[in-house]
């Protein structure tokens, strides 16, 4: 089968956009290009359709999944009213201070107002309202059950289309495209084929996670609410590594997911996994999955692994490819950092298309400063929870990790009795601020005497949790 897109009239300046991958960030992608592009074609390996909810190849979907602050604002631009929608499914609008039962490593955060607004959700919901939306865009197409199986190349190295083959097919056949984009996630084959073509790539940087997540979604007991929407018990190395966190979702649920370093594997049996609960320090997790009428399906994800492929190093970058989501880095879903990132990708690809519509060069200068920006993106939050899981290895650890440990361990001291502090470090994960907020003199003041009493002995150590 040949695939036709449906073109529409309009003053979009270029033609045919190609997006390999239909899940969130395939989405998030194909409502961007279809403001520049007369047609805008989904290839999608899987049989997704407008109902679909989680992709079947999203190994972490299953999982409490966090649309941090900045990425929901993102969203919202791009597809007005979907917060409202959402809530209106049930999905919790509130205060990220006010509504978490949030234990950090050094006790309780303090419940205050931060003006930080979250939304808490499943994410095979929210792909589903995305995909819906997406695809009632007239000059959007998605290819269901589509292997791309490779990027068409012109003489000169652009990149001028895509090879593909649908199940019915005997032989591949290309499509044509003024501008090719792989979201196809982390099982993305981009860097082979970009080998084959003689593409230097360099080398992977990887993080060791080295954790176990463990989740269920069951009813909520709407008769006696408690009164936090979230419930979380974060981990940190080397003392807590067994955490959870309960948020409550839509149809009124709650979505559970635990999770272990190392040989602390939460169990998927559901004594096994209760049990688990009930060794955690915030009582809270227990309390609700005690309360279930009945046990859900469990999901296991293991061997969770940080990944970026450095596309913004490549020194001979094909012309009109881009490259955004896990394809590029996937994160530990441990700090709910990929769902956001990927919005700011998409967002980044507007305004670069924007900037461009009027250059009879805009494409051809797209790929490499884009793949740049990316990695501009990329780097505050690889940093931020990269410095984290390093310290779970044994050994030596690089000095900037040992530094980050450092503060954060004195940083969390003071912020489980500060609500200004706790107000920034909500704002910084959220990424409504960089992370320098929580550097500025201020903070760092009340971190450096915090640390220095507890030396002299008269503040006392932050105190720890055992696993």
């Amino acid at each position: 089968m040949r695939l036709r897109p449906r073109p529409t009239s309009g003053p979009a300046p270029w033609q045919t956009a190609v997006v390999i991958g239909a899940g969130y960030a395939g989405l998030v992608t194909a409502r961007v290009l279809a403001d520049h592009f007369r047609e805008v074609v989904l290839l999608e390996r899987d049989e997704v359709t407008s109902d679909t909810g989680v992709h079947p190849h999203t190994p972490q979907g299953h999982h409490a999944h966090a649309m941090l602050a900045k990425g929901a604002e993102v969203l919202e631009r791009y597809f007005p009213g979907l917060r409202a929608e959402l809530h209106e499914a049930g999905a919790p609008v509130f205060d990220y201070g006010e509504a978490i039962s949030f234990l950090l490593p050094t006790g309780y955060a303090p419940r205050c107002r931060t003006g930080v607004r979250i939304q808490t959700f499943t994410r095979g919901e929210l792909e589903r309202r995305l995909r819906r939306r997406v695809l009632a865009l007239p000059n959007v197409t998605q290819h269901a059950g589509t292997r791309c199986e490779g990027l068409v190349f012109a003489p000169t190295g652009a990149v001028t289309g895509v090879r593909y083959r649908t199940g019915e097919d005997e032989q591949a056949r290309e499509l044509t495209a003024d501008l090719v984009v792989d979201a196809g996630g982390r099982s993305s084959p981009l860097d082979r084929w970009l080998r084959e073509a003689g593409v230097e790539v360099p080398p992977e940087r990887v993080v060791k996670g080295r954790i176990t997540y463990t989740s269920s979604t069951f009813e909520r007991d709407t008769a006696n609410p408690p009164e936090h929407q979230v419930a979380y018990q974060m981990t940190f190395a080397p003392e807590v590594a067994r955490g959870g966190v309960l948020m409550a979702v839509e149809y009124d649920r709650w979505t559970c997911s635990l999770f272990g370093y190392g040989d602390l594997v939460p169990p998927t049996d559901d004594g096994g996994y209760l049990d688990f609960a009930r060794q955690l320090r915030n009582p809270h997790l227990a309390e609700q999955l005690t309360r279930r009428a009945e046990a859900g399906p469990v999901h296991r994800y293991t061997n969770v692994n940080s990944r970026w492929r450095p596309f913004h190093a490549c020194r001979s970058w094909p012309a009109r490819l881009l490259a955004l989501g896990d394809s590029v880095c996937v994160f530990n879903p441990v700090y709910g950092q990929g769902l956001t990132v990927a919005a700011l990708e998409a967002d980044l690809l507007h305004r670069m298309l924007r900037a461009r519509r009027t250059r009879p060069d805009g494409l051809a200068t797209l790929g490499r400063a884009f793949q740049r920006g990316v990695a501009r993106i990329v780097l505050a939050p690889w940093t931020l929870s990269g410095n984290s899981d390093l310290m779970w290895d044994t050994g030596r650890h690089p000095l900037p990790a040992r530094f980050a440990h450092w503060y954060n361990t004195w940083l969390f001291a003071v912020a489980t009795h500060d609500p200004a502090v706790w107000t920034r470090f909500a704002r910084v994960i959220n990424m409504v601020a960089p992370p320098t907020t929580l550097f500025h003199p201020a903070v760092a003041a009340k971190v450096l005497r915090k640390a220095l009493a507890s030396r002299r002995g008269t503040g006392g150590p932050p105190p720890g949790t055992p696993a």
